[in-house]
């Protein structure tokens, strides 16, 4: 996939990509160009490893599962803009599991060739460009989606058109020779990202602190389905974290639901919630329990 990025984004890649295949138990691997928000939080999550960049999050997931990468460092959610595209969809039918979180604050800047007065055009990731919406409409500059946030700067160094810009992290444009055109581009300072980390087999160590489960469950279509399903959680006081909906396929016969739950399923008033909602849902698969790497309900 060396040539999906733009050609400044290749010898970077290239050696990026060398280095962690010749020691895969070391590698993590990351959706994006190297620069982007995935390879920061990749290098903060995992100090001694060595990022791997792929060109979508299908194939950051396939190198795990082909034994490419030890982990993978995927974006779940984040606070302005919500989940990320997909995710949902891909995750369940990678056949990994999720070993633990990562939490990395986003900021972002506007990048590009000429001057701000110059840019017509925005290009980033449709994530960072819903994080930015108010900046670039006050400004009157149309977002361009873009694969991801760091390629979308390579991009811009290979046009090389003052009117197309780019919405990057900062160190994109020291990485791909763009002056810095404007910074804080972010909506609001909260502006975090919330990355999960996928391995083959689960982690089974003991976890230290509190621990967090991910899970997927299905309901049926019919009246109470999801009240009785989730009357587990509130009768044993477990608290529940996130819980999203979303339609597979186009029957809108049955509502599919991604949720976390504080606890760990050997926990017994966890035990009992997952077994209540077992006898009310059609089926519940669980991703995998890990460490908080934040605690919830405290900002």
């Amino acid at each position: 996939m060396l040539m999906s990025y733009p050609a400044p984004a290749r010898p970077l890649v290239a050696a990026m990509t060398e280095a962690a295949r010749a020691a895969s138990t070391r590698a993590i691997s990351f959706q994006g160009a190297p620069g982007a928000n995935s390879h920061i939080a990749a290098r903060q999550a995992f100090r001694d490893g060595l990022p791997l960049p792929c060109f979508s999050f299908a194939e950051a997931i396939d190198a795990v599962r082909l034994g490419h990468a030890a982990r993978a460092l995927i974006p779940l959610e984040n606070s302005l803009h919500g989940r990320v595209a997909d995710i949902h969809f891909l995750l369940p039918e990678s056949g990994l599991v999720i070993t633990g979180e990562w939490f990395l604050p986003i900021r972002y800047s506007l990048m590009g060739v000429g001057d701000l007065a110059d840019v017509a055009e925005a290009a980033s990731h449709p994530q960072a460009l819903g994080q930015c919406r108010h900046w670039l409409a006050k400004r009157g500059i149309a977002p361009v989606d873009y694969p991801d946030t760091a390629g979308a700067a390579a991009l811009v160094a290979e046009r090389g058109s003052p009117a197309l810009a780019a919405i990057a992290p900062p160190g994109a444009a020291e990485l791909y020779g763009l002056r810095t055109l404007a910074e804080g581009l972010e909506d609001a300072a909260h502006n975090t990202t919330r990355f999960v980390v996928l391995a083959r087999v689960a982690d089974h160590r003991p976890i230290e602190g509190p621990a967090m489960t991910t899970l997927m469950f299905e309901v049926p279509n019919v009246t109470a389905a999801l009240y009785k399903a989730l009357g587990g959680f509130a009768t044993n006081g477990v608290n529940m974290t996130k819980l999203e909906s979303y339609q597979r396929g186009g029957s809108f016969a049955a509502t599919e639901f991604f949720a976390d739950v504080e606890g760990a399923p050997d926990e017994p008033a966890v035990a009992r919630a997952l077994d209540e909602l077992r006898f009310h849902a059609k089926w519940v698969r669980l991703l995998g329990t890990y460490a908080q790497a934040r605690k919830r309900g405290v900002d």
